[in-house]
């Protein structure tokens, strides 16, 4: 009892020391918002400001968005630990290297990928995205974006020793994000084609499930690798 009541203490104490360092830099939580709205907001440039046209692309564009600026944030999650030494401290720890890494992956998204999902409801409606389908847009990313942030840390933790790992990251992570990024897409536009949405839901409570039991062990093994 006594054990798992430190781990869990150790668990906590990640959690708020990554959410106050976050706060103190405040970089890393405006970049990726602002990187997020800006990229959704200039595909109309780009494409067509037809208002029906737009309607048509707007989960693709919103979950594109998402992606990239998920992309943006990941090099964070783990750099400054790496350079200020903690990270070493962290993998020798005596608590199970797994909640450390989940306790990390939480904070990440609670910076970075929740933000982007409450202002996504204001970027659809700027997309002119149907009514109906907004609920199933803000599900799907409250649910997909989670699995990004888990899917990243495992690239980030195999590069986290490299001097340059931007274009090795993108290759590491956008093949594992791409199923997250169709199924979120296609319960948008298929649930406002009338489909139902419990099924698409499913799958992606699925791939979130997978993703918090599997991804951190990944991570973790990978940071050993990558620090030994």
């Amino acid at each position: 009892m006594t054990e798992h009541t430190t781990t869990a203490a150790a668990f906590r104490a990640t959690l708020a020391r990554d959410l106050l360092i976050a706060y103190k830099r405040k970089n890393d939580i405006v970049n990726p918002f602002m990187f997020f709205l800006i990229v959704a907001t200039l595909f109309p440039i780009g494409i067509s400001p037809d208002p029906q046209r737009l309607g048509e692309i707007a989960a693709g564009v919103l979950w594109i968005s998402a992606l990239l600026a998920a992309m943006l944030s990941m090099d964070n999650l783990y750099r400054a630990d790496y350079e200020d030494g903690s990270l070493e401290q962290l993998l020798l720890s005596p608590h199970p290297l797994y909640f450390m890494v989940l306790a990390k992956n939480i904070s990440h998204w609670l910076v970075s990928g929740l933000p982007v999902v409450l202002a996504s409801p204001l970027i659809a409606y700027m997309l002119n995205l149907p009514a109906d389908a907004y609920f199933a847009l803000f599900m799907t990313l409250l649910l997909g974006t989670p699995v990004l942030s888990l899917l990243g840390s495992i690239g980030v933790a195999l590069t986290v020793g490299l001097g340059s790992r931007g274009l090795i990251l993108a290759v590491i992570t956008l093949p594992m994000s791409v199923p997250v990024l169709i199924a979120g897409t296609m319960a948008v536009q298929q649930t406002h084609n009338g489909a139902p949405l419990t099924g698409y839901l499913a799958i992606l409570g699925a791939m979130l499930l997978v993703s918090i039991t599997l991804a951190p062990l990944a991570s973790a093994a990978a940071l050993r690798i990558s620090i030994n």
